[in-house]
């Protein structure tokens, strides 16, 4: 069940305030004064690891008004205030109750929010990691303990268009042409990695694919939303490799539309890919993929950094990158040492000895909107603003929130400069 919400961001000293300014508001917009809209907004994407180990535990967090990771993690994403926040790892909970509650009690900011289920730890009914068992967490349709754990959340200051929405949890992975399928290899001898049972019914996003468009000063705006499984966990043959793979071709296929989308259909059965060539849009999320480093299988990402539909200097050109980055890789050593990609763009912080850093979050408008600012906030140590990343307990999340600053128009003001001062990571 989908749960949309709109809210408002009332409250006694905004209400006075209104008051005191009625007379001069109105003298204001007599005079043809009052403030056009911002023509550049700020978007976002981060995930926060706010997911729990059981069910009810986030809620439970939330509500407490005193759970230390969820603090600070609010303290973040008012540090960067962006316009439209797409958050990973923030576990589904039907009819929006964890979602209204971090809303409510802690961005109060975003008038608008959208969540829906997702396929992490629904029961598949399979043994999909071929184990014996069948009711471990990586025989949920997406891995998982329980129903909902790592869902995606979605929090805006713009209405969103939930009547025009698209979600593909449902879409079998069987059903896109000349899928990724895992092998045999690792199989002990027993064939393809998947029965054909299991390919009857296994599904290929891990979390959802959401296509969900936002109202930003009269026009829409497509937001592309998902998280596909890492590529990793697996054996030689390599099933979330080539799952991650097909989950990020499933946006590469959804951009190109016409015949390389048509075998696509959303939980409503409408087919096809994202309409009209000219619609504006931005993939966002942990896509689990980085364009050098990794696991990733046969080059993934570059499935949609590549993608003529994408904004090259977003994708290549002049990412988004932090000067924390650069730092850590340079401090923690490890695994970072045999990386090839530029430290300065990783989003992610992972363990040295073995994984080290890579960049996996992305924030990729369409090539007909302008960037006009972006960075991943990891400020270095010397910043005051590192001191916001971590609580007693240790960092809030092992990834780090990417931004940008974009204009639908296509054009970048003259004078456009940064808001609140943040760092650009040059």
């Amino acid at each position: 069940m989908l749960a949309l919400a709109n809210g408002t961001r009332g409250g006694f000293g905004r209400l006075f305030f209104c008051l005191v300014a009625l007379a001069g508001c109105a003298l204001a917009q007599a005079a043809g004064l009052a403030a056009a809209p911002s023509p550049v907004i700020r978007v976002a994407t981060w995930n926060t690891s706010l997911n729990r180990e059981r069910s009810g535990v986030l809620v439970r967090d939330l509500a407490s008004g005193t759970n230390a990771q969820v603090l600070a993690a609010a303290a973040v994403v008012r540090r960067v205030d962006p316009d439209i926040l797409f958050v990973n790892e923030f576990d589904y909970v039907a009819g929006g109750a964890a979602a209204r509650l971090l809303r409510d009690r802690y961005l109060p900011q975003f008038r608008h929010f959208y969540t829906g289920p997702s396929n992490t730890g629904l029961p598949s009914g399979f043994d999909l990691d071929n184990n014996g068992r069948t009711d471990g967490p990586e025989d949920a349709f997406g891995f998982g303990r329980f129903p909902g754990q790592y869902g995606m959340l979605l929090l805006s200051r713009y209405p969103i268009d939930a009547a025009n929405s698209r979600s593909f949890q449902k879409f079998r992975w069987r059903d896109m042409p000349g899928a990724a399928w895992p092998d045999a290899a690792g199989s002990g001898g027993r064939g393809a990695w998947y029965s054909e049972q299991e390919k009857a019914v296994l599904r290929l996003s891990s979390k959802s694919h959401w296509d969900v468009p936002v109202s930003v000063n009269g026009r829409s705006l497509h937001l592309l939303l998902s998280h596909p499984t890492p590529p990793s966990f697996d054996g030689l043959e390599d099933r979330n490799g080539r799952r991650n793979h097909d989950e990020i071709r499933l946006w590469a296929d959804y951009l190109s539309g016409g015949a390389a989308a048509q075998y696509l259909y959303d939980d409503r059965g409408r087919r096809g890919g994202l309409p009209g060539a000219d619609t504006p849009f931005i993939l966002l999320g942990d896509m689990n993929a980085d364009p050098v480093d990794g696991d990733s299988y046969n080059k993934a990402i570059h499935q949609i950094l590549d993608h003529r539909r994408i904004n090259r200097d977003a994708a290549t050109n002049d990412p988004p990158h932090s000067a924390g980055a650069r730092e850590a890789a340079l401090e923690q050593v490890g695994a970072n040492t045999r990386h090839r990609g530029d430290p300065s763009l990783d989003t992610s912080d992972f363990e040295d000895r073995k994984v080290g850093n890579f960049r996996i979050d992305y924030v990729l408008p369409s090539a007909n909107i302008a960037v006009c600012g972006s960075g991943v906030f990891w400020p270095a140590r010397s910043d005051p603003d590192a001191a916001l990343l971590a609580t007693a307990a240790g960092p809030i999340s092992d990834h780090h929130l990417v931004w940008m600053d974009i204009a639908i128009s296509g054009k970048c003001p003259a004078d456009y400069r940064s808001r609140s001062s943040m760092p650009t990571g040059q």
